[in-house]
């Protein structure tokens, strides 16, 4: 099992080879928002893996305040992440996320659907990224979707579905895909699977410009 040293050896030099405006690694210890926020997550999560819940949440609020980036301590994040600039970054209690991924600003790894058919809490409600992943900022990644190995998604896209490996996705259209009665029920960010299926239906109709759809990377 890796070090908890060398996980923070990784983590820092993901931000010396990914990040040009650092130039030293004692710059990225000092001054990098990122790096603060993802060492004090790793503490968090340890707290969080032996049931020290609540000390772990109030610990993450407390790196929120100092960082602006939001990371749940029961996320799971591999090595060598990243998050450049950070500010309004949040990651969700599910969210699992592999190695040498980079996150800019204003990224969103969220939760949509929370409750079953049953009424029953779900357990997976956030999304997956593999490892490679590279997200622009505003991003919103959402629902316990999977993004493969080596996906890049564009600044201010909204991803709800699975991306395969070596895939770039972009798209930030918005248009009306259902008129919703008052009494519905919440839903997180706003969007159920419902809404995914009539959004994919209206999107393959009304979608037109190769740049609007998915590419494989070469």
């Amino acid at each position: 099992m890796i070090s908890k040293y060398k996980i923070f050896l990784q983590d820092l030099q993901a931000v010396i080879d990914r990040d040009p405006a650092t130039r030293s690694k004692l710059e990225a210890i000092l001054c990098s928002s990122g790096l603060h926020a993802i060492t004090i997550y790793r503490f968090n999560h340890c707290l969080w893996r032996h049931k020290f819940f609540l000390t772990a949440r109030v610990l993450s609020q407390i790196a929120r305040f100092l960082t602006g980036i939001e990371i749940h301590p029961g996320a799971k994040i591999g090595t060598g992440f990243m998050i450049d600039h950070g500010m309004g970054v949040v990651i969700g209690e599910t969210t699992e996320i592999g190695n040498n991924v980079t996150l800019y600003h204003d990224v969103t790894l969220g939760g949509r659907k929370l409750y079953d058919e049953n009424g029953k809490k779900l357990e997976k409600r956030h999304p997956t990224l593999k490892n490679n992943v590279v997200v622009g900022s505003g991003a919103q990644i959402l629902g316990p979707i999977t993004l493969g190995n080596n996906v890049k998604v564009g600044s201010n896209a909204i991803v709800i579905h699975n991306i395969p490996d070596n895939c770039t996705v972009v798209n930030t259209a918005a248009y009306i895909v259902k008129h919703s009665k008052p009494e519905e029920n919440f839903c997180a960010y706003g969007i159920e699977q419902e809404d995914d299926d009539t959004a994919t239906k209206s999107a393959g109709k009304k979608t037109t410009k190769p740049s609007a759809k998915k590419h494989k990377l070469s």
